[in-house]
Formats: C-alpha cells, sequence, structure tokens
C-alpha cells in the first residue's frame, strides 16, 4: 500500500526540518509496499554530530508543532550522534552523519522502493522571487 496521507504529512514536516538546519541529500522514501511496521522512511546527512544533534532536535520541534502533534515512540543512537533513529511510526526518519550514510548506504538497500519528491519551501521560494 503506498504512503498514507499521514505519512506523507510527517515525511514532508521532517524533511523540511532537516533542510532547514542544512542537511544535505534528503531522501523519502515509500517503503509501505515492503514494510509492515512503517510506511515511509526520511534519509538525511549531516556532516557532523553537533548538526545531526540540531537535526533531530529540528525534526522533533517540527512535527510536535503539527496540528495533529507526533512524537516519537522510540529513538536509538542518539548518544553516540553519528545515526539517530526516530519512529513516528508512519515514518522512520533517519538522520545519519555523512560517513555512517555512505557506510551503510541505506538508499540503495531500499533502491527497488518508490522515492517521494521533496523540494525545500526555500528553494521554491527562490524559483519564484528569481523568476519575478
Amino acid at each position: 500500500m503506498p504512503v498514507t496521507e499521514r505519512a506523507l504529512e510527517l515525511a514532508m514536516a521532517a524533511a523540511q526540518a532537516a533542510s532547514d538546519k542544512k542537511a544535505q541529500d534528503i531522501v523519502v522514501i515509500d517503503v509501505g509496499d515492503q514494510l509492515a511496521i512503517t510506511d515511509a522512511f526520511v534519509i538525511a546527512s549531516a556532516s557532523n554530530e553537533r548538526q545531526v544533534a540540531a537535526i533531530v532536535d529540528a525534526v522533533e520541534e517540527a512535527l510536535v508543532n503539527l496540528p495533529e502533534k507526533a512524537k516519537p515512540v522510540r529513538r536509538e543512537g542518539e548518544r553516540q550522534g553519528r545515526w539517530v533513529l526516530l519512529d513516528f511510526i508512519d515514518v522512520v526518519v533517519h538522520i545519519q552523519h555523512a560517513e555512517e550514510r555512505e557506510f551503510y548506504a541505506l538508499d540503495k538497500l531500499w533502491k527497488d522502493c518508490p522515492t517521494v519528491p521533496f523540494v525545500d519551501r526555500d528553494m521554491v521560494e527562490a524559483d519564484a522571487t528569481g523568476a519575478a
């Protein structure tokens, strides 16, 4: 079953929050047909542990501020700060240090699943003002 509306809302909010904190290579993967436990993965990279922590905080804040609040039911990897997993049930957010992202290659592991397009709102706004 493709990604639900709720999962899409959470994934896009998480991706935007990560982007706002300068995360790189943000990908949203629809894993609903492959996994029964979640509908989507959001994967984002950070250049250092401090940025991983900032992105994690921003994602949690963004999702708890949604009209229908979402808090992670599970959180893993925070102590090391190199790969933090936030499980929001409908969506699992992976914030990885760039080296872990390359080594574990989640994108390649789930390459058979469709990706969901994410466009940073700042890029849309920049395009709109640039075209005017």
